[in-house]
C-alpha cells in the first residue's frame, strides 16, 4: 500500500528516511505524525531506527543499502555507527565508505539485486557496493541525469524512473535491472522521484502533495495493492500446507 507522509513542512521523505525490506531508517527529530506513519505500516515487520549520519537529518540522500547491507559514508560518526550496528538486524552489514561523492543516497540506486551508480564513483567503492549489497552493479545515468539515487526508486517489483525518460531507455534499464519500469512523478508533478518516495516490496510512503493519480501509478508499477511482507507470505503457505496435508 502506498501512503503519503511529510518531514516537517517538507515533502522529500526520501531525504529524511531510507526504506527497505530488512530495515527502516527515519531521521532523528521529526514529528510523532511522521513517525506514526511509519509505524502503522512497519511497526511488526521491520526495525524502524531513529539515527543521524554525520550530525545531519537528510539521511536518506546520505546512506544506500537493501535487505543484505546499508552504505553510510565517512562523515558519519563511530557513535552514530555503533547506534546502526546495536539497532540493525545481524544478517545487514553495515560498511562504512570513503567516497568524494559521499551523498550515497544520490548516486546509488538499489533493491536487493542490481544497483544502478553513478558513472564517476571510484571503482574501489563499486566493489565494496557488490561486496556489501550483495548486488550486481551497472554504471548509468537516467533521462540525461547522473544522480540516479535522485531520479528514481526501485524494488524487487518494478521501478519508477524521472518523468522525461525516454521510451529507448526505460526499455533499456528495464532489461538491465530485469525488473518493470515507468516514468513517472511525485509530489504533484516533481521529477525526483526518489527523493520525494520511499518503497520496499510491500509498502511505499509518498510526499504529501502526492497525486491519487500518482499515487496509483506507485502502487501498480510497485505491485502493493495486495503485497504483503515475506514472511506472512511464508506463513500462510505453511499454514495452507499443513491443512492439506
Amino acid at each position: 500500500m502506498a501512503v503519503r507522509a511529510q518531514f516537517e513542512n517538507s515533502n522529500d521523505i526520501g531525504v529524511f528516511a531510507k526504506l527497505t525490506n530488512s530495515y527502516c531508517l527515519v531521521a532523528i527529530g521529526g514529528s510523532e505524525n511522521f513517525y506514526s506513519v511509519f509505524e502503522s505500516e512497519l511497526q511488526d515487520v521491520v526495525p524502524i531506527i531513529h539515527t543521524s549520519i554525520g550530525g545531519t537529518r537528510i539521511i536518506g540522500r546520505l546512506t544506500a543499502g537493501n535487505r543484505h547491507g546499508l552504505l553510510v559514508p565517512n562523515t558519519t560518526t563511530d557513535q552514530e555507527l555503533q547506534h546502526l550496528r546495536n539497532a540493525l538486524p545481524d544478517s545487514v552489514a553495515l560498511q562504512r565508505v570513503e567516497e568524494r561523492l559521499s551523498a550515497l543516497g544520490n548516486v546509488i540506486a538499489c533493491n536487493d539485486y542490481v544497483a544502478l551508480i553513478h558513472p564517476d564513483l571510484d571503482r574501489e567503492t563499486e566493489e565494496i557496493i557488490a561486496d556489501t549489497l550483495k548486488v550486481e552493479v551497472f554504471r548509468h545515468a537516467i533521462a540525461d541525469q547522473l544522480l540516479v539515487g535522485t531520479y528514481c526508486a526501485l524494488s524487487n517489483n518494478g521501478g519508477l524512473v524521472h518523468p522525461k525518460t525516454s521510451v529507448q531507455d526505460q526499455d533499456e534499464l528495464s532489461s538491465l535491472l530485469q525488473i518493470p519500469l515507468i516514468a513517472g512523478s511525485v509530489n504533484r508533478g516533481a521529477g525526483h522521484v526518489g527523493s520525494g518516495l520511499v518503497v520496499n516490496d510491500w509498502a511505499a510512503f509518498a510526499g504529501l502533495d502526492t497525486t491519487s493519480t500518482e499515487l496509483s501509478v506507485i502502487e501498480n508499477i510497485f505491485k502493493l495493492q495486495d503485497a504483503q511482507p515475506q514472511y506472512i507470505v511464508n506463513e500462510m503457505r505453511d499454514a495452507i500446507i499443513d491443512s492439506v496435508v
